[in-house]
């Protein structure tokens, strides 16, 4: 399929200050490091990981929100990291976001017109008021709210109406690519599902590309055509969606889907989970070689400490950044027990697969 974004080697550093009268650069929090995707055209990608990975300032960097430290941003064919501010405003017509909380992205004393309006206003879109509104009126349908809610104001409104606001924001202006940072967290779960079915609705109707940044691994699956797993500011792999989810490969990857619960009592019990050791380092001061290797089950001495894995490609379409990949699938590199807190079940079960059951290798 035909890429509409392609992030080549990004990286988002942010200084660090120290001293009072006068200041100097101290180091550096590497929030995005280096990272490679391609988001094809009409498709979703999911993106995932731990709080603090860095999943955020890569959905802002590629809206060019965040400052990009070094690496591209291709659009539709362009690298917004060398427009101009006004070539790149125009672009941004194009690239739409959706915030977390709905309520603290939408400014209280406005009404709905008068915040879908905002956007129409700023680009031209609408020769005059009556035109606006009628572009507004159209985007309320899409996302399922009443025409009445026009003169209403945010905090009249439910917590899922509010995100159906936000996304009709996104979508009055017409964008190719919507970035959407965790969209349903701050919801109810039944709320969430009618949500997501919303988000599925309009990319097949109005033909958008979605970036979901998430940590809720069933809503990932539930949208995403291809899944990233971040980790400390790098992607530590991607596969289509169906695939990682059958098989995952990198270690931080088979530790996220083993905390994944399985609606069955027995198996819930008895399957085996990853417990990783330690916290999550600083982004100011990364581990050298593997990112992952000071909380990896499988590290080894030399080579996890000192070499930095590539993003390669284990299967087709589905890449890894682990040196280890082949020795673990196969079983010749068992896990350290003891710096992994692995924990075995009792006796082995079958795990039923199925849309809600992760099986591990």
């Amino acid at each position: 399929m035909t890429p509409l974004v392609e992030v080549r080697d990004l990286a988002v550093h942010f200084p660090i200050y120290r001293g009072v009268i006068f200041e100097r650069v101290a180091g550096h929090v590497k929030a995005v490091d280096g990272v490679d995707l391609t988001i094809a055209r009409g498709q979703t990608y999911g993106l995932v990981g731990e709080s603090g990975c860095g999943k955020s300032t890569l959905g802002r960097a590629i809206l060019q929100l965040a400052p990009v430290t070094s690496g591209s941003v291709i659009f539709d064919g362009t690298d917004l990291t060398t427009l101009s501010p006004e070539r790149l405003r125009m672009t941004r017509r194009r690239m739409q976001m959706i915030f977390q909380d709905p309520m603290s992205s939408l400014d209280p004393r406005q009404n709905v017109e008068s915040i879908l309006a905002e956007g129409l206003a700023a680009h031209g879109i609408g020769a005059s008021r009556a035109d606006r509104r009628e572009i507004i009126s159209r985007t309320l349908d899409s996302v399922g709210l009443p025409q009445w809610a026009l003169s209403r104001y945010p905090h009249e409104f439910s917590g899922g109406q509010r995100q159906r606001i936000g996304i009709a924001r996104a979508l009055v202006l017409g964008p190719d690519l919507i970035v959407a940072d965790e969209p349903v967290s701050a919801l109810d779960v039944s709320i969430q599902a009618q949500v997501l079915n919303l988000l599925d609705e309009l990319q097949e109707n109005l033909g958008l590309t979605y970036l979901v940044i998430a940590h809720d691994l069933a809503v990932v699956r539930h949208i995403a055509d291809t899944v990233g797993v971040m980790y400390l500011g790098t992607i530590v792999e991607e596969a289509a969606s169906d695939d990682l989810y059958a098989q995952p490969l990198h270690p931080y990857t088979r530790a996220l889907m083993s905390a994944v619960p399985v609606p069955d009592p027995v198996v819930e019990d008895r399957r085996e989970r990853i417990l990783l050791a330690g916290d999550l380092p600083s982004p100011a001061n990364p581990p050298a070689g593997c990112r992952f290797h000071t909380r990896c089950p499988w590290v080894q001495p030399t080579r996890c400490r000192d070499e930095r894995p590539p993003l390669v490609e284990q299967r087709p379409g589905h890449r890894v950044a682990c040196h280890w990949v082949d020795d673990i699938e196969s079983g010749r590199l068992r896990p350290r027990e003891v710096d992994a807190q692995l924990v075995r079940p009792e006796a082995d079960v079958q795990v039923p697969a199925g849309p809600e059951a992760i099986v591990l290798p």
